[in-house]
């Protein structure tokens, strides 16, 4: 089992020695306990690990004997576990979100830890290295031997089932190797650009370069209101009174296929001159990775063929900057759509994840959910660029995109665009 050991330092001022006191912390106690002290630099943490498999052997062993330690090896219960491998992958995932969520704690508020292994408790030396850390003066001369290993044979030998074991052990990806990579910087809440209705008590997580205008037009029209009458700009204070006031209240966010959202934001932020477009990106995008737009943007001679290659060398921009390659920020307009929703569960994640193409039936849904009868018709969506993405679509760029957000497809099960 994962846990942490926790020695708070406690200066006694009578006493000429410092009082060590300390409790252990498992990953599936109280956790309003662990974020109190997890910030604390004046609590010492000892990271306590084992073999996951052996932890788990020996937790299953000590629930079917009911003997959770042992000082008399005269009094030792025997029995074999039954491994379960479901239950097993279950125990790892909680153990390594647990470890992974303390230690990104302790890089965040920038102390450290004493990782101590199960092996590691049999070695003098080590636990010498514990005292130092706890800032404790006296050593011990050897090891206190009453407690006696239970379960001496390997975890194998430990469980009537041995063969369930090795398969599920096969199973796992033990370095990781499936893992998508991500060097995307994490995203704030972005609170204040939540929208919600002038009186229903519906709220819109937008997603930048997603269908907003649409998704702004209908949620003002719930309430028979003008778009500029909808509820935004909050704080995270104004939010949660806006939740207290509201209660059966529903948000939602709308997802935009990875094709879609790229060519919308080349064609807004980039390649456009209005006001939300980004003139210095651009010519960074020009001059350092050669994307072949006139500076001023489209002209005359900027036909189909050209807007294809454009559009090619921008995803190709995507792709550095997703992976942390260039000096440019990674906007919300072109930030993978499963960075912004663990975004925005750093204050609270949407009740509901719709995708564009389903949005008037799950729109009918939510507004049934808070109480409307009325179904007020989606407008259409803003036409953008100087050539819509079907004209330009083709494989090639399917395949690129696919290679830049492949996070979004295999989170969201995206398929090929179609019109």
């Amino acid at each position: 089992m994962a846990h942490v050991g926790i020695a708070y330092k406690i200066c006694i001022s009578r006493y000429s020695h410092r009082i060590q006191a300390g409790f252990r912390f498992f990953h599936d106690h109280d956790p309003r306990v662990l974020d109190a002290i997890l910030d604390d630099p004046e609590v010492a943490k000892v990271i306590l690990t084992r073999n996951p498999v052996d932890s788990y052997v020996s937790w299953k062993i000590a629930q079917a004997t009911g003997q959770w330690k042992l000082t008399d090896a005269k009094r030792r219960k025997s029995a074999k576990a039954v491994f379960d491998a479901d239950e097993f992958e279950t125990h790892l995932e909680a153990i390594q979100s647990f470890q992974i969520k303390v230690l990104n704690r302790m890089q965040v508020s920038g102390q450290s830890a004493f990782y101590l292994d199960y092996d590691d408790l049999q070695s003098l030396d080590v636990i010498n290295g514990l005292a130092r850390f706890l800032g404790v003066s006296s050593r011990l001369e050897a090891l206190d031997r009453n407690l006696k290993v239970q379960n001496p044979a390997s975890a194998r030998d430990n469980v009537s089932n041995p063969t369930a074991l090795d398969a599920a052990i096969a199973r796992l990806d033990r370095f990781n190797l499936t893992r998508t990579p991500n060097f995307e910087p994490r995203r704030p809440p972005a609170v204040t650009t939540y929208v919600a209705a002038p009186v229903s008590p519906l709220m819109y997580l937008p997603i930048k370069a997603g269908p907003e205008q649409t998704v702004r037009t209908w949620l003002a029209a719930l309430d028979g209101a003008e778009v500029d009458q909808l509820n935004s700009r909050f704080t995270q204070k104004q939010l949660r009174q806006w939740m207290r006031r509201n209660p059966g209240h529903r948000s939602f966010t709308v997802l935009r296929h990875p094709v879609a959202r790229a060519h919308f934001a080349f064609c807004r932020y980039i390649l456009g001159s209005g006001a939300e477009s980004y003139p210095r990106i651009r010519r960074l995008l020009v001059s350092g990775f050669g994307l072949p737009i006139p500076a001023s943007g489209p002209d005359q001679t900027y036909d189909l063929d050209a807007h294809h290659a454009a559009f090619l060398a921008f995803i190709d921009f995507l792709r550095a900057n997703l992976a942390g390659q260039t000096a440019i920020r990674v906007d919300g307009a072109w930030c993978t759509q499963s960075q912004a929703l663990e975004g925005f569960g750093r204050f609270a994640l949407p009740d509901r994840v719709i995708r564009e193409r389903d949005m008037e039936a799950e729109f009918r849904d939510l507004a049934r959910s808070v109480g409307c009868t009325t179904m007020p018709a989606l407008s259409n969506p803003i036409a953008i660029g100087p050539f819509a993405l079907a004209d330009v679509y083709s494989n090639e760029i399917e395949a690129r995109i696919r290679s830049v957000y492949d996070r979004d497809y295999m989170m969201f099960g995206f398929t090929d665009w179609m019109e």
